[in-house]
Formats: structure tokens, sequence, C-alpha cells
């Protein structure tokens, strides 16, 4: 047995993956062999992960700069892939860099080069411009969703970042769609493609929902009911249509988040640790939510609002029915609405449900220290355990961040475990724990 493929199935059995889907497979053999690959795949089968293990397998330990830049079209991205690289424990350090957090914490964490940047093509240009970090070193460039970056106007960024980087040999693009023309300035003479995009997802459901009224709101409430307990993306348009749900749901009491590019960063995160973690079952979202996030498997989507285009739907849909599970599609339309010609082979089913919808038990709470005060998910959750006296099946996610942490628990006297255990010692620090709001 290699020593990679040994190392690839330690990797594996801790993101409690049993092996590589086919694509994975495929994608390993190529950047392994290739200086250029096209990953061509939807939303949901693994890219991450597909460049990831043949790039961690290729670092040199000896070398002390950044060996490999992934430039990714949003923060959200940016953060998923630097936790999944924390998750497989390679022993490499991984850096995330944004637009919406401050350049002088950048500059503090880059002083010490991790092996692997990841970023946005803005914030990236600028540290290269400013000559924040070394760029001799980074041999492998990776455009992960790069046609979301065109699309988001990162054309002259990610042209002025290639240009600099003179350095690299080898080059790997992703996508979850096939209609895009890469650009002349990424400098590809032969790449080898991979195109997993026909595949058809067999798991997913399709099922149109007729409200009898414009105002599709009571529908929607009696869809969720008829749902039940699972979790799910409810998607509009406008940030508008998302403030009027969120609106009547609070109303109707129901538990959820929001997700849009207009929420400041901190709430966009905070809305997606509740979501992993299942305080929030719902969570009501634009097209922002429809890639590039790190959110797991879930049971259901909604088309509040129809897509306006096929890739919209494709992406939105890709959320569900992932990699082996099951998952439904609900389209929510009004009498007069037509369907776009690009939603096909969907079930028109009628509700006539009144059940109430059951919010979840979980709760969150904010930890006022992080992995830079040396604590682990190992010592929060001793801390649960011995001072606050809790359960096992009490005790949910722990997701450590480097200030901070957050917290799930499931405690019918919160407020008396927080009391406990506020103003605790965890490792050095004092740190304050209150509940996320």
């Amino acid at each position: 047995m290699s020593e990679n493929f040994k190392n690839q199935q330690e990797i594996l059995s801790k993101l409690g993956i049993d092996k590589l889907n086919p694509m994975q497979e495929a994608a390993h053999k190529a950047i392994s062999t290739s200086s250029e690959t096209i990953i061509l795949s939807p939303t949901g089968t693994g890219k991450t992960l597909a460049f990831l293990l043949p790039i961690i397998e290729e670092l040199n330990p000896a070398i002390k700069n950044i060996q490999v830049l992934i430039l990714v079209p949003s923060r959200e991205l940016a953060i998923q892939i630097e936790q999944v690289i924390r998750e497989i424990g390679s022993g490499y350090k991984a850096t995330a860099v944004y637009g919406g957090r401050s350049g002088s914490k950048d500059r503090i964490e880059l002083k010490h080069p991790p092996a692997i940047l990841v970023g946005t093509p803005g914030r990236i240009a600028d540290h290269i411009e400013r000559e924040v970090f070394q760029i001799t070193a980074i041999k492998t460039l990776v455009l992960d969703e790069f046609d979301k970056s065109l699309e988001v106007g990162f054309e002259e960024d990610m042209k002025f970042i290639i240009e600099e980087l003179t350095s690299v040999t080898k080059k790997i693009l992703t996508s979850a769609t096939q209609k895009v023309k890469i650009p002349s300035f990424v400098g590809l003479k032969n790449p080898k493609r991979l195109g997993y995009l026909g595949e058809k997802t067999p798991n997913l459901k399709l099922k149109t929902v007729v409200s009898q009224t414009q105002n599709k709101l009571a529908s929607l409430e009696k869809l969720l009911g008829h749902i039940g307990n699972g979790s799910g993306i409810i998607f509009c348009n406008l940030k508008d249509s998302i403030q009027n749900v969120s609106d009547f749901l609070n109303d109707k009491k129901i538990n959820h988040g929001c997700f849009s590019g207009d929420l400041e960063q901190q709430d966009r995160e905070r809305a997606l640790i509740k979501f992993r973690n299942g305080t929030h079952k719902i969570l009501v979202a634009t097209d922002l939510a429809a890639r590039g996030i790190d959110i797991p498997e879930m049971d259901f989507i909604i088309h509040y609002e129809l897509p306006t285009r096929p890739d919209e739907f494709i992406h939105r849909n890709g959320r569900t029915a992932r990699m082996h599970s099951n998952g439904t599609a609900y389209i929510l339309k009004s009498q007069h609405e037509e369907l776009p010609v690009f939603i096909k082979n969907d079930e028109e089913i009628s509700i006539e449900s009144t059940k109430k919808i059951n919010n979840s038990n979980w709760k969150t709470l904010h930890i006022s220290g992080g992995r830079k005060d040396k604590i682990s998910k190992g010592d929060i959750a001793g801390l649960f355990f011995k001072q606050g006296n809790i359960k096992k099946e009490n005790l949910g996610i722990i997701e450590l961040k480097q200030d901070c942490a957050y917290v799930a628990v499931s405690s019918s006297n919160l407020s008396e475990l927080v009391n406990t255990l506020n103003n605790s010692r965890l490792k050095k620090k004092k740190v304050r724990i209150t509940v996320l709001k």
C-alpha cells in the first residue's frame, strides 16, 4: 500500500467518508499527472476535497512560504475551504483572507506564511500589490467556482494576480456550470477537462405547489407544516422578499435565519453557524446560498420565488439530494404564474396541512475564546460536561474560530447553564459565555 493511499484513507476516515466518488477519483489522477485541470461538476459533489487531496500530497514541508493559492468568489467559500483543510489535519497551515475583515488582521496572520492561502481576488490582489507576502514559492493556483468570480466582477483582479504569479506550474479550475468561457489571461494551453455536469441527481424529487392567492405566504406556512421536521432553505430573488418572508415567519413564531449579500459579514456567518448546528432548521436566502457555502445536507429547498435562469435553478436544487442523500425541491407558484421552460418533470401536489411547525430545541452559545488562546473542542466539551453537568446528548456541534467558539446545547435550564459557566477558565483565559441572539 502506498504512503499516499494510506494518508488518504486516514483523511477520509477523519471526515467520515468511506471512499472517494468517481469525480474525486478522476480529479485526483488528473491533478497528480497534469499541469492544467478543469473540473466541471454539480454543487454538492465534493469538488473541494477533489482538489485538496492531491494538492496536499504535493506540498513540500521544507518550504516555509505559501505554496498554493486558492482564489474563490465569496468570503463564505474561503472560510469553508480553510475549515476543510483544518479538518483534514495534514499539519499544513491554511489561512483565509477576504474583504470585510481588517487588513491588519490579515497581515498579522501572514507574518507566519501558511502553506495554503485561500482568498477572494480583491483582497489577494491588494496584498500582492502591497507585498504583504512572498509569491515566489506559489507553484499551484486554484480558481474555485471561477465562473462565479468572473460574474461578480473579479476579472481585473484575477488577471493582475495571474500575471504576477510567474512561478506557477499547476493550474486547477472548478465550476458547477458549463456555460462559461475561460478568459485568455488564465493562460491555459492543454487542460485535462473532467465533465460531470450531465449527470442527473437521481435522489431529487421536484414538486410544485400552487398558491390560490398572489401572496404566497399562507401557502408557504402550509407547505412547511406538510414538510414537517426537516431542515431546508427558502430561496427568494430579492432582499425585500426575504424581509417579507422573515417578518411572516416571526409572526408565526417559526425560528429561522436570513442570508443575503446585504447583511453584515458577521450576521451572515452567525446565520450559517445556527443553521449548521440545528438551532435554526430554516434559512431564508438569496441565490448567494445556492453555492460556495459550508452547510450540511438538507431535506428540502423551497423556490418561494421562481429562479430566472436555469443555472440558478440547478444550483439551488444542488443544495439538497447531495452525494448519497435524498431531497425534495418545492416550487411555490401563484395560479397565473408560468413555470420557466427549464423546469421539467415536476409533480403538482395539493396541500391541506394544518400541522404546527415545531422549532428546534437547540440554542447556540458564544464563547469569547478560540484557537489563538490554545483552546480546543475537547476543552470546551470538558467544561460543559464537568462544570455544566450536562449529558452528552445535550451537547451539539462545537465550532472553533480563531478568537471565539460557538456551541449548540439542548437545555431546558439554559439561563442556569450560562450563569454556571460564564467567566469560567478555558486554558489560561477567562471566557464570557452568552446566548447568541
